[in-house]
């Protein structure tokens, strides 16, 4: 290094000292607004533990020793007076110390620290700007021989004619990346005009300050030292001192490491797809880039399945995201979030998307800024655009890209170089694996639920005798889709099979296993089985479709005519049944039985007498269960719940889904069915038993047609009388020799008719020629009604049909 003297100017041909400082801000109320990297390892505190927190208690400036200690007017466990005063704002001039500090994390040693201090005027919020490095890291980092430096103070050069000072003009924005260019441009100014840090070694040698660039690795320095000493020795002149812009690089790419860990920590906290977008463009804004506008592909933002060939003209691009540090409003008009468009081949941003490579442009041009302008109309995006540095970079996943990102800096601030095209292209691959991680959750999830709905039935609010409300909700935390099912299914006899399941684990393994069930119980149901030999059925069922589901099934025949509820379980929780006449509720006691999938138990089945009004409420445990509290705890809150009275049926499921769901994030999915059992009068049954004649054809038509004429339903007549005789004829025809019986059942606009013989044997739909005398019945029944159907009986079977009423 060149001699110079103190305070005087340093040569042009001299040597910038690199040396690692800390970077600490203080705003007007004495508050740290800036902590760097450099303060954590120099000082010990971390970025969240320093910010907002009195720049006192991190910066200790008490605690003075005598001169003959130290030798160099050092302060012990204190940065000194002139510090105190800086922070405190009564100086405007820069100060410059040293001192030894105990530092957390260091044990008992003292760290020896150099430190400068910049009081910073302005309409900013910071009032002064503090530089610190490490002592002993630079005494053994230089050039000297153990014992020859006197003296290493921190100082001021009032001259910026050497290397070094374009470099902080450079580089202080990017050490100080929480402000803005405005802002950092004042400091660095400021700076400039005080006087740039320098260290002096000596009465005669001052070394310019560059800071948090590091300095040459120790291996390479020591190297260098013993060849200059060996080729002293040997009376050859030592070699050139090597570029040091090796050592600056090595530095950089540590920092710009540095940088992509704690992006990548801040990004993929979640699965949703549009917060991991947002995610992404605040990692960057304001440190890597001033502007960050992120476009995905049409499939991706649609939630599609994964996009398919390489983009072209044609592509549409939606405008996801948009983040800078420019005013409020500047950007939303002009290019609005939420905006779809294509890209001509002759932009930049067409090159990134169809090569899959970053693309570099060090400063927007007029001509490159009218291009891409021209895409917008009667929008002039120039003025945020040109004369701007931009790098493009891919958002890719398996060689496709999903979308890109749009960076663009200020003039103010350095252009993007190489080293930012790396580091653009390794951000965005890592935020490409993030992105497509949530779009593959959310495009598994749509598929999830997508296929749910259509397994979940869509019932009818109106059976025969009852009315019924259901609820789903899908759970939050582990996954949205699950195996809770619920049905109901319309019997002979006027009937209704009410189901509720719930297949054990989560998934679309879960749904399908779920929709394979609820089908083969709806199959079952409508062959009238009784309900213990329906789950023996199912639980075969489960075994030959494999070992590795369970589930659990409550399964219940309500007959309105008798007032009777014919249930049995599968391991399923209990129903609840609430008592109309005095408000009362219990769990009814079934037999638990073993789920569905276990094999080899058997199944019992009750009979409850019910009255009209009644109740019945069947769910599934998620509905009941709280992590750490006994099911008992929940049931006994539905069975209170399910007592209170309500407006209507929707109302009660809500104030049950309500009292039981207070917690957020259930961690499985409810299935809730709740029917009121309303019954059928005796008024509103005719029943009649038949003789093996012919003749008794005629007789049930005279029947029908007296028991609606007292109905007031003489608009059903006509149809009513065709479908019975078509339905008593096949009876007296193909009956055994027993009984033939048919029943009327009025409820509310809809009449239904049932014929019963002792002939097993169902009857068929087919196909009549012409010629043909018989085979035409049925295709009457079901042409005229509105449902009909058949089923076996222990004693025969049962035709039936439904009828409507007259359409307008």
């Amino acid at each position: 290094m060149d001699q110079g003297t103190p305070g005087g100017p340093v040569a042009q041909s001299a040597v910038a000292g690199r040396i690692p400082l800390a970077v600490v801000v203080v705003d007007g109320a004495g508050l740290v607004s800036h902590w760097s990297v450099g303060a954590r390892r120099l000082f010990g505190y971390t970025r969240e533990d320093a910010v907002g927190t009195p720049a006192g208690d991190l910066l200790p400036v008490s605690g003075a020793i005598p001169e003959e200690r130290t030798n160099y007017g050092a302060y012990d466990d204190g940065l000194g007076p002139d510090l105190e005063t800086s922070l405190d704002g009564r100086i405007s001039y820069p100060a410059a110390g040293r001192a030894r500090l105990t530092v957390p994390g260091r044990g008992a040693d003292r760290l020896d620290v150099l430190w400068w201090a910049y009081p910073l005027v302005g309409p900013g919020p910071e009032r002064l700007l503090v530089l610190a490095a490490d002592a002993d890291r630079i005494a053994d980092d230089e050039d000297h021989e153990p014992g020859q430096v006197e003296r290493i103070a921190p100082g001021f050069a009032l001259h910026t004619d050497f290397p070094g000072a374009d470099e902080l003009a450079e580089r202080l924005p990017e050490i100080l990346p929480s402000m803005s260019v405005g802002e950092s441009s004042r400091i660095v100014a400021q700076i400039l005009e005080l006087g740039y840090p320098v260290l002096e070694f000596s009465k005669q040698d001052r070394v310019p300050v560059t800071p948090d660039w590091g300095v040459p690795r120790r291996a390479e320095r020591k190297a260098r030292r013993l060849r200059d000493r060996q080729a002293a020795a040997d009376g050859v002149a030592p070699e050139a001192a090597p570029e040091e812009a090796e050592d600056i690089e090595y530095v950089a790419v540590r920092e710009r490491l540095e940088f992509l860990n704690e992006v990548s920590g801040r990004i993929g906290s979640s699965l949703d797809l549009s917060r991991t977008i947002i995610e992404v463009s605040r990692a960057v804004v304001p440190r890597f880039t001033d502007v960050a506008g992120t476009y995905l592909r049409e499939q991706v933002v649609a939630g599609e399945g994964f996009p398919e060939g390489v983009p072209d003209e044609r592509t549409m691009w939606h405008r996801v995201a948009l983040e800078h540090t420019d005013e409020p409003g500047r950007w939303d008009d002009v290019v609005p979030v939420g905006e779809s468009m294509p890209f001509p081949s002759h932009t930049p941003f067409f090159q990134c998307m169809t090569s899959g490579d970053p693309v570099l442009v060090p400063r927007i041009t007029e001509e490159m800024g009218n291009a891409i302008a021209s895409q917008f109309e009667k929008r002039d995006i120039r003025p945020l655009i040109n004369h701007r540095s931009m790098l493009v970079v891919p958002l890719k996943a398996r060689n496709v890209v999903l979308g890109f990102m749009i960076l663009l800096r200020h003039q103010e601030r350095p252009v993007f170089n190489d080293m930012d095209r790396v580091t653009g292209a390794e951000l965005a691959a890592r935020a490409g694996l993030v992105l497509d991680n949530a779009r593959m959750y959310t495009y598994q999830e749509s598929v999830a639920d997508t296929l749910q709905d259509s397994m979940l039935p869509h019932i009818e609010p109106r059976m025969t005798g009852c009315d019924i409300a259901t609820r789903y909700l899908p759970g939050t935390l582990l996954g949205r889709v699950g195996g809770d099912w619920f049905d109901s299914v319309k019997l002979p006899g006027s009937r209704t099979a009410l189901v509720v399941g719930d297949v054990m684990g989560h998934g679309l393994n879960s749904a399908a296993m779920m929709g394979q069930l609820r089908t083969a119980v709806q199959t079952m149901a409508a062959l009238d089985l009784p309900p213990a030999q329906l789950l023996r059925n199912l639980d075969d069922l489960a075994q030959r479709l494999g070992e590795h589901y369970l589930a659990t099934c409550l399964y219940a025949v309500y007959d309105p005519i008798v007032g009777e509820l014919h249930l049995a379980n599968a391991g399923h929780i209990p129903p609840v049944l609430v008592r109309a006449d005095d408000g009362r509720s219990e769990l009814l006691d079934l037999p638990t039985g073993a789920p569905i999938g276990v094999g080899g138990v058997p199944f019992e089945a009750v009979r409850v007498r019910v009255a009209p009004g009644d109740r019945l409420l069947m769910c599934t445990d998620g509905l009941v269960e709280v992590r750490g509290e006994d099911i008992g705890v929940g049931l006994a809150t539905l069975t209170e719940t399910a007592a209170h009275p309500a407006a209507s049926m929707d109302d009660a499921c809500d104030t049950i889904i309500r009292a039981l769901n207070t917690g957020g994030g259930r961690k499985d999915d409810v299935a809730l069915l709740m029917a009121r059992l309303n019954g059928v009068a005796d008024e509103d049954v005719a029943s009649w038993r038949l003789a093996l004649d012919p003749c008794e054809v005629g007789r049930a038509r005279e029947l029908v047609r007296e028991q609606l004429r007292v109905w007031s339903r003489e608009s059903l007549t006509e149809t009513a009388e065709l479908l019975v005789s078509e339905l008593v004829t096949n009876a007296v025809r193909h009956s055994g020799g027993g009984r033939v019986e048919f029943r009327l059942v009025r409820s509310g606009p809809t009449l239904m008719c049932e014929v019963e013989d002792d002939d097993p044997t169902l009857p068929t739909l087919m196909s009549a020629g012409p010629g043909d005398e018989f085979g035409r019945g049925l295709r009457i029944v079901s042409a005229l009604a509105k449902e009909w159907g058949t089923s076996r009986t222990t004693s025969g079977k049962t035709v039936w049909f439904e009828l409507g009423p007259p359409r307008t």
